[in-house]
C-alpha cells in the first residue's frame, strides 16, 4: 500500500501528516506499528509523531500518534502544522477556523506565506484539578514534592487536555535521568509530559520538555502552555501579559488569561516536503 504524506515542523518538533478517508485513518490508527516505522529516523521518514487529518462534517480534525505508537490527546506544535496544512492544501477557505482534536476544538488563525506560517491557537482552558490531569492528589499540585530514586523534585501539575508536570528546580544535567522517571511516576496514572523550566527574566522562561512516548523534543506547544500556567499560578509570571517560552527549537508566545479562560499560543509552522511511502 502506497501512502502519501506531508512532512511539517514547528520549532523543530517534526510530524508526518497523513490525509485520507475515514478508512485510511482508521487503518493507520489501528496499525500503530506503521506509525512507529514511519517515525523511525534511520529506517523510515522520521518524525516525533504522525498526525491524521481529515475534514469531517465540514470541520478539520486531527488525531495524534506518537513515535512509539501511543496516542496523546493533543499536540500544540502539531496543531499549528495541521492548520498550515489545511490552508496550503485548500481544505479550508479562510485563515480562521477550528480544528477538532481528542482534547476538544481549538480555534486557529493562520498568517501564511507560502510554505511557512505564524499560527495563533486558542488553546483550551487549563485545569489544575487533580482528576482532570490526572494526578493522585487531594488538591491542586503547585510546587509540591515528587520523589524518585535519589531525588526529590518540586512539580506543578496542569492539564492542557493532556497531563503535564512542570518543575522550576535547578536540575542541571539530571533532567535526562529525571524525565523518564517522572513521566511514569506512580502519581501519574496515565503518565505525564515533564517540563524543566527556568525563569530567565520577567515574562521570559527557558523550557525543555520530556514528552510521553517521544522523549526530549525540540519544542512542545502544550508543554509551553502548561509551563506558563504554572509560572502564573506560582507567582513567577504575570497573568494577561505575553510570556515568551524559549524551547530548544525556538520561542513560543503564551498569554494566560483569567481562570477558566482559553490560553493563546503563537508560533511558527513550516512545510518541509511531500512524499509517498510503501507500508
Amino acid at each position: 500500500m502506497a501512502l502519501r504524506f506531508s512532512k511539517y515542523e514547528g520549532l523543530g518538533n517534526d510530524f508526518i501528516i497523513v490525509d485520507g478517508s475515514h478508512a485510511q485513518r482508521a487503518d493507520l490508527a489501528l496499525a500503530t506499528k506503521h506509525a512507529v516505522s514511519l517515525c523511525d529516523r534511520h529506517l523510515g521518514i522520521g518524525g516525533d509523531g504522525v498526525l491524521l487529518v481529515d475534514v469531517v462534517g465540514g470541520r478539520p480534525a486531527m488525531r495524534v500518534i506518537n513515535a512509539d505508537g501511543s496516542r496523546p490527546e493533543m499536540c500544540g506544535n502539531g496543531i499549528r502544522c495541521v492548520a498550515l496544512h489545511m490552508v496550503r492544501t485548500g481544505a479550508v477557505k479562510d485563515n480562521v477556523f477550528e480544528v477538532d482534536t481528542d482534547a476538544g476544538p481549538h480555534a486557529c488563525k493562520v498568517q501564511a506565506s507560502g510554505e511557512v506560517a505564524q499560527v495563533e491557537v486558542s488553546m483550551r482552558p487549563p485545569s489544575l484539578e487533580p482528576k482532570s490531569i490526572p494526578v493522585v492528589a487531594d488538591a491542586r499540585v503547585l510546587d509540591q514534592p515528587f520523589d524518585v530514586p535519589g531525588k526529590r523534585v518540586q512539580l506543578s501539575c496542569v492539564s492542557m487536555g493532556n497531563p503535564h508536570g512542570v518543575t522550576f528546580d535547578d536540575i542541571g544535567n539530571e533532567r535526562a535521568m529525571l524525565g523518564p522517571l517522572l513521566e511514569k511516576h506512580a502519581r501519574f496514572p496515565r503518565s505525564a509530559n515533564i517540563g524543566f523550566a527556568r525563569v530567565v527574566a520577567p515574562q521570559l522562561i527557558e523550557l525543555a520538555v520530556w514528552e510521553r512516548g517521544v522523549g526530549f523534543t525540540q519544542a512542545c506547544g502544550t508543554g509551553a502552555c502548561a509551563c506558563a500556567v504554572a509560572a502564573v499560578e506560582t507567582g513567577r509570571a504575570k497573568r494577561n501579559e505575553p510570556i515568551d517560552v524559549r524551547l530548544p527549537g525556538g520561542p513560543l508566545r503564551i498569554v494566560v488569561g483569567e481562570a477558566g479562560q482559553r490560553l493563546s499560543m503563537t508560533g511558527p509552522a513550516r512545510h518541509v516536503f511531500d512524499g509517498s511511502v510503501e507500508l
